[in-house]
């Protein structure tokens, strides 16, 4: 019985060192050598001061900006309060459906020609997705256009400058960071 209770013992002690300290202080190690910006947080400083993040969503209501994909993720895209997950709610789901028959009543009064692309409506697996497909800023380019007073042909110049191709030419979908462009529009072309 002295020897099974030593073993455990030990055998925890090196399991609690080994997969508590030394592998996750590995994979960090390892995240800021090959990973930098990402390991940090893809932090964006502007004059030395972090406006935000290009990996995680920030939630924009303004006309004078492009919006985000609904968030999932606590009030608006919060990391830390929330999970960091989808809803988890299933299509026949009441809340959910009430919401998405919302958003597309507030896209469609927005734009009332144009198809809603589903990026609009629907939140992304982690719920702090950054990024939306060109269908869905396209969308939103009549009304930042007018909010901003300048052209829908400028402003579509800046939705391809900030459009990002599939990685590798195969991987995943053409998307555009939504806190990028909508900071290089502040830049650019300032809120009257």
């Amino acid at each position: 019985m002295k020897q099974h209770l030593r073993t455990a013992i030990l055998i925890t002690l090196v399991t609690t060192l080994l997969f508590g300290l030394l592998y996750p202080l590995a994979v960090a190690g390892l995240g800021q050598l090959f990973f930098p910006s990402q390991a940090n947080g893809g932090m964006i400083l502007q004059n030395g001061v972090v406006v935000g993040s290009r990996l995680i969503g920030q939630p924009f209501s303004s006309d004078a900006y492009f919006h985000s994909r609904p968030s999932a993720a606590g009030n608006g895209y919060d990391p830390v309060a929330a999970s960091g997950g989808a809803s988890n709610l299933g299509p026949t789901n009441k809340q959910l459906v009430d919401r998405v028959r919302s958003d597309v009543e507030k896209l469609h009064a927005e734009n009332p020609a144009a198809a809603i692309p589903v990026d609009l409506v629907t939140t992304s697996g982690s719920g702090l997705d950054p990024e939306i497909s060109p269908a869905a800023a396209e969308f939103q380019i009549p009304r930042v256009a007018k909010s901003r007073q300048m052209s829908e042909t400028d402003l579509r110049a800046l939705v391809g400058k900030h459009t990002l191709a599939r990685q590798l030419g195969i991987l995943g979908e053409p998307r555009v960071n939504v806190v990028e462009l909508n900071l290089e529009l502040d830049a650019s072309h300032p809120k009257h």
